[in-house]
């Protein structure tokens, strides 16, 4: 991608906590390609997010809780304050205790439920708002992480369910956002070592079955793949996509089984 790709753009990411994270890597490869990239994080985060985000540069990171009433606010008066608009975001940000993510889908307490999917999905609305206040009149795009709810995964469980949310959702977006020039798209991204992935009981058996069905190799540590494909959807080459799930996964949700590997030559 060209390095002025996204010069001239404020580029909002959240969910920075560490360096392994994709919205860390969102906001070092926006930043490379000439945005200005602004931060947020939970309170108890926010000196882990400046550690984070010395690393890159960056110097504005700002506190915001999507479960607190009134955090939208605040943090469209900071950025409206600091730079006067805001032309691109990035939603990370997904929390489901974890008796949701295994075992049985049945039984679990509905108060964590609640709370999942107000963190995981209603959350996304929430940031298309302060982006819509923020956004120029020229337009903007709204990007959300993924990882795909068209089937029920041997793991995940609810948060699955908070996922095909999200997807529901974002086309919803595109719909109202659309009058407005604001572009809403998801990327579904394959598994990836982050904290958050530490958190999902399993996750190694999601691992193994992409080394038996995506037809591309695929690398769980590296986080560049998805952040090109998320600066792609900030940039005005992405101008006429909305309402779309950009698949970033080594093709395996277009495979129906495992694949029969060809023999190496001798």
């Amino acid at each position: 991608m060209s390095a002025a790709l996204l010069a001239g753009k404020v580029v909002l990411v959240t969910g920075v906590v560490t360096t392994s994270s994709i919205a860390y890597g969102v906001a070092r490869r926006a930043g490379d390609l000439g945005a200005d990239v602004v931060l947020t994080a939970l309170h108890r985060d926010l000196e882990r997010a400046e550690e984070a985000a010395a690393t890159l540069g960056i110097d504005t990171v700002l506190p915001y809780d999507v479960t607190q009433a009134g955090s939208g606010t605040e943090l469209v008066a900071s950025v409206g304050e600091q730079f006067g608009r805001l032309d691109a975001a990035l939603h990370a940000i997904a929390f489901a205790p974890r008796a949701a993510l295994s075992g049985s889908m049945l039984g679990v307490d509905p108060t964590d439920l609640e709370r999942a999917f107000r963190t995981s999905t209603v959350s996304y609305a929430d940031l298309a708002d302060v982006l819509r206040q923020l956004a120029p009149a020229s337009g903007a795009s709204l990007v959300g992480l993924d990882f795909d709810a068209g089937g029920a995964w041997p793991v995940y469980n609810w948060m699955g369910v908070c996922k095909a949310g999200l997807e529901a959702l974002n086309r919803y977006l595109a719909r109202d956002l659309g009058e407005l020039g604001i572009r809403a798209n998801l990327v579904a991204a394959g598994p990836i070592h982050t904290r958050a992935a530490g958190g999902i009981p399993g996750f190694d058996a999601l691992l193994d079955a992409w080394s038996d069905r995506a037809p591309l190799a695929w690398d769980p540590h590296a986080t560049e793949p998805t952040a090109d494909a998320t600066c792609f959807l900030f940039s005005d080459l992405a101008r006429a996509v909305t309402g779309e799930i950009l698949h970033v996964d080594g093709g395996y949700h277009a495979m129906a089984a495992p694949l029969q590997r060809s023999p190496t030559p001798a």
